[in-house]
């Protein structure tokens, strides 16, 4: 596979961590050596804690060392990420850099986040609502997914179909 970076961009709770998960299943069943480098990973996201651009961007560093250092190790990177600025996005972008990168942009209705948001209850109400207005970029995906309409599977079938 030419692919070596695959960045999930997509408000919270739009699905990106399942899809993440299946993506590496799926991967990992065809041979692929396949890693995860996930905000929440680098950030913790508290509940009663609002995140900021800054607070995203801060963490920033250490995520895109271990995007780096994924594939030095020569796995296919799978980028788990609520990107809401241009300086956030050209830091993941430079991270992957020399590597082909695929951008999806993974989201759903406005109502779906909020009605996710509130059942997994871990995460500061609004994020759902505030990602979605404020993710970055608005356009220039190569691949453009609707979480609401198809499951974890469904989406990792067409990213793959799509990648390879």
């Amino acid at each position: 596979m030419k692919t070596r970076v695959i960045l999930l961009n997509g408000p919270s709770s739009a699905g990106k961590s399942s899809l993440s998960a299946e993506l590496k299943r799926r991967l990992g069943l065809m041979g692929e050596d396949a890693a995860i480098v996930s905000l929440d990973d680098h950030m913790t996201i508290g509940r009663d804690e609002e995140i900021w651009e800054d607070d995203v961007f801060d963490v920033m560093p250490g995520m895109c060392a271990a995007i780096e250092q994924e594939l030095r190790l020569g796995r296919l990177v799978i980028i788990d990420h609520v990107i809401t600025s241009q300086r956030i996005f050209e830091a993941v972008l430079e991270a992957a850099k020399g590597s082909e990168t695929k951008k999806i942009k993974v989201s759903c209705s406005l109502e779906t986040l909020k009605r996710r948001e509130a059942a997994r209850g871990d995460r500061f109400k609004g994020s759902a609502e505030a990602s979605y207005e404020y993710l970055y970029p608005k356009e220039g995906y190569d691949l453009c997914l609707d979480s609401g309409s198809c499951s974890a599977a469904e989406l990792a079938d067409r990213i793959l179909s799509f990648v390879d």
